[in-house]
């Protein structure tokens, strides 16, 4: 009976915040047509956010899961995702439908994502995952998105802290460029403008190689998806059930058999590890079709609106402020997180004095838009909202206040997932997820950095938990 109650009371807190967002998009529908802009961003953050809920996507547990536990759960999840998400996103691509875009590369992505790995490791969850559980009710995760991701983040593009560490070489080549000075102020600035605007892009499909070899839209299939993502996936994929899974898998298969196994076995393990979870592979493959899909409708809204980013649709409603002296504001047309999370915590900043629009981040590329008026922030929310109406559905939301120890780790976590996002222009999604499924090698060497961070956040954990119980221990 009690049970019945819960769940009753679930769907009704589920129905509510939908509503919520339902009448959210019916106020914006009726002050702009060109809100439905926003309101799209704001809807596919919903999905992903119930998509997260439900199939408990994170890369942080992935990592932490698979060396501390030797459970591949989560990690099988994410390269399955990331297997569709390059078939939807080449597909995209050779149809001219897509928003995707190649970062610089170079040794700067792996070093951000070596310190993002180990913050999202303290943290106790990534940047697509602090979302998520902020919508279950977890208060350490909003501390890691709130104080690291907004706050944090906003503070390290502003400031000359890090100026001992620029060459000069940084400096001159960023000098000459030409940038008004006024938005030329932070060590950020100078490492942006000297040396990540040097680097090469690189996208597998444009590459003459590629290009010559697969002329057309069989290039983007080949480069990108072939070549840059489903091989490496899967190879990924034969490594983990090698190491972890295949003894278990085989000893077990031999003792049922009761004699030898073969290929067919081998085949059969990889794809019962697959199949392992079904909750967590299904939400692997929607998040891949959902991200594309996501893709497919941005670019169409700019189409219809003929613009190539939202500043231009807030220009045209006379909202000038918002944007950057380029006219623009962050605007990925795709999934991304924490660019617009450093927006949210610039505004707050600026409410206290503090001029936020100095710099090339906010005031040449990405705008500092009114939170009501950014469109990828939206998404952001809509995370939350969508992962709150998932976890009401399933029972799962509880607001836990963090306590002790957590408070500190959501806080150092949180600012290193902050600090290891900038340099690298993105995050988990939008420097690894992203990057990969749409042909630029560079996401896997931010995912191998992100890797490695987070083996060492597994390792300071074990140590710091073994020390702790031998003090306890030693008190006894």
């Amino acid at each position: 009976m009690a049970d019945q109650e819960n769940n009753k009371k679930g769907q009704i807190w589920a129905f509510l915040i939908t509503g919520i967002v339902i009448l959210i998009s019916l106020l914006y529908y009726k002050a702009n047509i060109y809100y439905m802009y926003l309101v799209a961003y704001m809807w596919f953050g919903f999905a992903y956010g119930m998509m997260l809920q439900y199939g408990r996507f994170c890369f942080a547990s992935a990592s932490r899961d698979l060396f501390a536990a030797g459970v591949p759960r989560m990690a099988v999840g994410i390269l399955v995702a990331l297997i569709f998400f390059s078939l939807i996103q080449a597909t995209l691509a050779s149809t001219n439908m897509s928003t995707f875009h190649p970062a610089p590369f170079g040794i700067h992505t792996l070093i951000s994502g070596m310190i993002f790995g180990v913050g999202m490791v303290l943290a106790g969850g990534c940047a697509s995952g602090s979302l998520y559980k902020i919508g279950e009710g977890n208060g350490t995760s909003f501390l890691a998105a709130f104080f690291g991701l907004c706050i944090g983040q906003a503070v390290f593009v502003d400031v000359k802290w890090f100026n001992f560490l620029i060459p000069q070489k940084w400096v001159d080549s960023a000098l000459a460029k030409g940038l008004p000075a006024d938005k030329m102020t932070s060590s950020f600035d100078t490492y942006l403008a000297g040396y990540v605007w040097n680097q090469p892009t690189l996208q597998m499909s444009h590459t003459k190689a590629i290009s010559d070899a697969f002329p057309g839209a069989l290039k983007y299939f080949v480069g990108d998806s072939l070549l840059n993502a489903l091989i490496p996936a899967t190879v990924l994929l034969i490594v983990i059930y090698w190491v972890w899974i295949r003894k278990g898998f085989m000893k077990k298969r031999a003792k049922q058999k009761g004699g030898a196994t073969g290929f067919g076995d081998e085949l059969a393990g990889l794809w019962n590890m697959i199949t392992a979870s079904k909750r967590t592979t299904l939400m692997g493959v929607l998040i891949g079709i959902v991200a594309g899909l996501h893709i497919f409708v941005m670019k169409g809204l700019q189409i219809k609106f003929g613009v190539g980013n939202f500043g231009q649709l807030l220009t045209r409603m006379g909202h000038t402020g918002d944007v950057s002296i380029r006219g623009t504001v962050f605007d990925p047309g795709y999934w991304y997180i924490t660019s617009q999370e450093g927006q949210l915590g610039a505004w707050i900043l600026e409410k206290f004095g503090w001029n936020m629009r100095d710099n090339i981040f906010f005031g040449i590329n990405n705008g500092l838009p009114e939170p009501w008026r950014n469109p990828a922030l939206w998404m952001s929310l809509g995370i939350i909202f969508g992962a709150m109406a998932m976890a009401r559905l399933n029972n799962e939301f509880k607001f836990k206040l963090p306590k002790g120890e957590l408070i500190a780790w959501g806080l150092i976590g949180g600012l290193l997932m902050g600090w290891g996002s900038r340099p690298a222009l993105g995050c988990n999604i939008g420097a690894f997820f992203i990057r990969v499924a749409g042909g630029d090698p560079s996401g896997w060497l931010y995912g191998i950095g992100m890797v490695g961070g987070a083996f060492i956040g597994v390792k300071f954990f074990n140590w710091w938990s073994e020390r702790k119980m031998a003090k306890e221990m030693e008190a006894f």
